[in-house]
């Protein structure tokens, strides 16, 4: 038994269990064993919930004893009472079942409101020249990180602890790519794939079978993650297009616009709105974000049933289909060829590529964000960093509804129907 994902449940007042959610685990090889052959023993033949969670396709529940705890992270409550960008941490053999209930917020009395800035409850003083946030001492924190904003070490190591519980749910589980800047983004830029100097606090090592002859990946679950990249002067984060366990299945492809740039501002948002509009046409329902640079990402989110290459051919098809629609205004595969038009990158969408992560910071003059932002948002975006750090925490305090809140619910696999839309037979 393959564990995709945990069904997770909490008590009602009156004993009754609702289903609150499911969480994607991630679990060793040894740990998989361990939880299979332990939920295997208390197999039930039918649901504890009362409220049965929707099916899925080509998916089967298997119904076990509400016995197991397990620990979550995750950003909100839906109005249907479940939570939403759920991060699974750990099962846990120390609280029992019974106990796991919803924890309601007391207000209290002439309490008010308070805005509470990433550092200001979370730093204490370290030793000379270091400070710690989130309980991990952070060295040489004034030194500058962008000479254009004159942002340091320290407010960058205070984003990444401010924005976690937003940027988490992009990262989970998803093999990191790592851009370090020891000395600040204009002096030597490193690249980092795997552990090299030793560990970063909080930062996990996949097992070395998912990814063969190669040393083990590297993956970000947990806001201690996030401050220890930061606080090793990682700047950029990048993410596969696949998660763990299952890196041979990508559950997402990525359209990377890179303008000439030559190439005003305005045509690149038209040149989205009609890549929008295509991938609309061909049934698929896509999410923009800002690239932190000069391009544009437009990221559509699939279910794992095709393989790498399947989804790579599919990609480079709907980006001719797209051209095609609009060939004013796209260029050709290669930017050499394009002259004051829009190059759509296809290597985003191999296996072992990577494209920046949402809400990552980018090494470059003024370190822009790479933002989520909604479709009916994009007149009002001038440029591809318009969100600076203090910006996009701002923005993500200040939001009712994240425009990528769809996203995690979406469910689309590429069709025998898209497949011809697209020309691919």
């Amino acid at each position: 038994m393959d564990v995709h994902s945990l069904l997770l449940g909490m008590h009602e007042k009156d004993g009754s269990l609702r289903y609150a959610g499911s969480v994607r685990p991630y679990f060793s090889s040894r740990a998989a064993t361990a939880f299979v052959a332990r939920a295997n023993a208390v197999r039930s033949g039918s649901a504890a919930f009362y409220n049965l969670p929707k099916p899925e396709k080509d998916r089967d529940y298997v119904w076990i004893e509400p016995s197991i705890v397990v620990e979550c992270s995750f950003l909100e409550w839906t109005p249907g009472g479940e939570v939403r960008h759920l991060v699974f941490h750990a099962v846990r053999d120390d609280k029992p079942a019974a106990a796991v209930t919803e924890e309601t917020m007391v207000a209290i009395e002439g309490g008010e409101p308070v805005e509470i800035d990433a550092g200001s409850t979370r730093e204490v003083p370290g030793p000379k020249g270091s400070l710690r946030i989130a309980g991990l001492r952070i060295t040489n924190p004034q030194r500058v990180m962008d000479e254009v904003t004159g942002h340091t070490k320290r407010e960058l190591v205070e984003y990444y602890a401010a924005i976690a519980q937003w940027a988490l749910p992009h990262l989970h589980n998803r093999p990191l790519a790592l851009v370090r800047a020891p000395d600040g983004i204009t002096g030597e830029l490193f690249f980092q794939k795997h552990s090299e100097t030793g560990r970063i606090p909080g930062v996990t090592e996949l097992p070395p079978e998912l990814h063969p002859r190669h040393p083990p990946l590297l993956v970000a679950n947990s806001e201690e993650a996030l401050v220890g990249l930061a606080r090793m002067s990682v700047v950029e984060i990048h993410t596969w297009n696949a998660a763990a366990p299952d890196l041979e299945h990508p559950d997402r492809i990525i359209f990377d616009l890179d303008p000439d740039p030559a190439l005003p501002w305005p045509a690149m948002l038209e040149a989205a709105s009609l890549m929008k509009v295509a991938l609309d046409e061909i049934g698929l329902r896509s999410f923009p974000k800002t690239s932190g640079g000069e391009g544009f990402h437009i990221v559509v989110p699939l279910t794992r049933r095709q393989g790498w290459s399947e989804a790579k051919a599919f990609a480079r098809s709907c980006e001719a289909y797209g051209a095609g629609r609009a060939a004013a205004i796209f260029g050709s595969a290669r930017p050499q060829e394009s002259r004051r038009k829009n190059f759509i990158d296809n290597l985003r969408n191999s296996r072992g590529a990577s494209t920046v992560a949402s809400f990552s910071v980018r090494a470059r003059p003024g370190i822009g964000v790479s933002m989520p932002v909604a479709w009916d948002e994009l007149r009002e975006i001038s440029r591809g960093d318009d969100w600076t750090m203090p910006k996009a925490v701002e923005r993500q305090r200040s939001l009712k509804e994240e425009p990528s809140q769809g996203y995690w619910q979406t469910q689309q696999g590429i069709t025998a129907a898209m497949r011809r839309a697209v020309g691919l037979v």
